[in-house]
């Protein structure tokens, strides 16, 4: 039984439900089609990362994010 554990850093918009959904239903594809896996078999858990509890370059995600310019969106 694959388990799969996703790990994303918490964004604002957060992910929807249906956002969710989808990311699940594509990774259980792909386990079904990389692996041959049943997809009941197939789990996968999502972990959503507070941006306080990470960093890189010895910066908190917090802060890179504040630094960041504005998305143009």
């Amino acid at each position: 039984m694959p388990l799969v554990t996703i790990k994303l850093a918490r964004r604002d918009p957060p992910l929807s439900p249906q956002q969710k959904e989808e990311l699940i239903a594509g990774t259980t594809r792909l386990m079904v089609d990389t692996l041959g896996k049943r997809a009941q078999d197939v789990v996968v858990l999502i972990d959503e990362l507070e941006p306080d509890n990470w960093g890189q370059g010895e910066v908190s995600a917090t802060r890179l994010r504040k630094a960041r310019p504005a998305d143009p969106r």
